[in-house]
């Protein structure tokens, strides 16, 4: 997180919420429809996603935090992490200032159902992403992940050895024929197909695993002649910080609140997705695709960075949209429309909204580094002490 501003802001959800919450949110928010959203809508979490059949689509790609809440909630998160990555790419004010106003058209245009007016080939880190992603194997997947393609998961700074009971219980899990569901979505739709664990590790991954029980298993379908392999993200599922509309009839298993919402935001992701249950935790299984990949907008120009912010935007209002019934998607739209000032294309709570909320994320992550710079000097000096003499 203190590698660069906009690494806090993927890393700091809690800062977001607390300032919706809070008083400096600006009250012109306009209220939208209670329907599913992300709840954590930074451009991390969008890219290229495969469905069952190979088919690839830019979608949501975390569902953490999905909620029933205001979709209003989305478009100022995405907002944030749009201005931070061009301050990381070293663009001016002017840059951050046109990405916010194209916002709100392509969110509209995927809000509608129409085909989005930004091609990817007009933007380089992104149809780079694509074109790798459409190309990708199992091979890839294997040699990214566990660094090679033979049957077994590396251990090391990344994959940390599991306990026996660990071990029983994730085998328990995937080879349970109960568990109709589970292995049907794993064999691919080869629901005789036998499953077998063939390797298991603890996984440490980012801010969002910190204290999660989350599992990498590397599965085997099918018999030793024709045996394919799938690699398997297993992640504890914690109750959401994103806030939610009143009375919102959302599932009581943190594991179904993430899956229900990904098949309602991200159909690609969420029919290989299923909840479960593993030691009594609520656990998400989720089978990892060679072509599920994340955007790096590092390095991007003006151009680039305007039609990324319409692109996203559009994925977004897709997401939201497909949800919607069509009056209430016009209502929506309507509403969106009627908030311009007059001086911005950009309605002036969205733009209110992201340049207070940079403002306060710039200061906090300041702070951040100052206490981790604070920190690694404590540490140096305890080691220095604790050598030999």
């Amino acid at each position: 997180m203190a590698g660069s501003a906009h690494a806090y802001v993927r890393g700091n959800t809690l800062e977001f919420y607390e300032w919706l919450r809070g008083k400096a949110a600006p009250k012109s928010i306009p209220e939208g429809p209670p329907i599913w959203i992300c709840g954590d809508c930074h451009i991390g979490n969008l890219g290229p996603v495969a469905d069952l059949k190979g088919n690839v689509e830019i979608q949501i790609r975390d569902l953490d935090q999905t909620v029933i809440g205001n979709p209003a909630h989305d478009l100022l998160r995405l907002g944030l992490s749009l201005a931070m990555a061009a301050r990381s790419s070293d663009l001016p004010g002017i840059t951050t200032a046109l990405m916010i106003e194209v916002m709100l058209g392509g969110y509209l245009q995927g809000l509608s159902g129409r085909k989005p007016k930004v091609e990817t080939a007009r933007i380089a880190p992104v149809q780079n992403v694509m074109r790798s992603a459409l190309k990708r194997k199992w091979r890839h997947l294997a040699e990214e992940r566990i660094e090679d393609v033979t049957p077994q998961i590396p251990l090391g700074a990344k994959f940390w050895p599991l306990t026996k009971k660990e071990r029983a219980g994730l085998a328990t899990l995937f080879e349970n024929k109960e568990e109709r569901r589970l292995i049907e979505v794993l064999s691919q739709g080869r629901a005789d197909a036998p499953l077998k664990v063939l390797d298991a590790a603890y996984w440490v991954k980012g801010c969002s695993s910190l204290g999660r029980v989350r599992y990498a298993v590397l599965i085997g379908i099918g018999k030793k002649q024709a045996r394919t392999y799938g690699l398997i993200d297993l992640k504890e599922a914690t109750e959401a910080a994103a806030p939610r509309a009143k009375g919102a009839d959302m599932p009581k298993d943190n594991a179904e609140r993430v899956v229900t919402g990904a098949r309602y935001l991200s159909p690609f992701l969420g029919e290989r997705m299923v909840p479960a249950l593993l030691g009594g935790r609520a656990v998400v299984v989720r089978e990892l695709r060679p072509q599920d990949l994340k955007f790096e907008f590092a390095g991007l120009t003006q151009e680039e960075a305007i039609l990324t912010a319409r692109l996203l935007a559009g994925v977004v209002g897709k997401a939201h949209g497909r949800q919607m019934k069509w009056g209430t998607r016009a209502a929506w739209s309507r509403a969106l429309q009627a908030r311009h000032s007059r001086n911005l294309d950009a309605p002036s709570w969205l733009w209110n909204g992201v340049v207070d909320l940079v403002a306060s994320h710039e200061a906090s992550y300041l702070r951040h580094c100052r206490q981790f710079a604070l920190d690694e000097a404590r540490t140096a000096r305890r080691k220095a002490k604790a050598k030999p003499k």
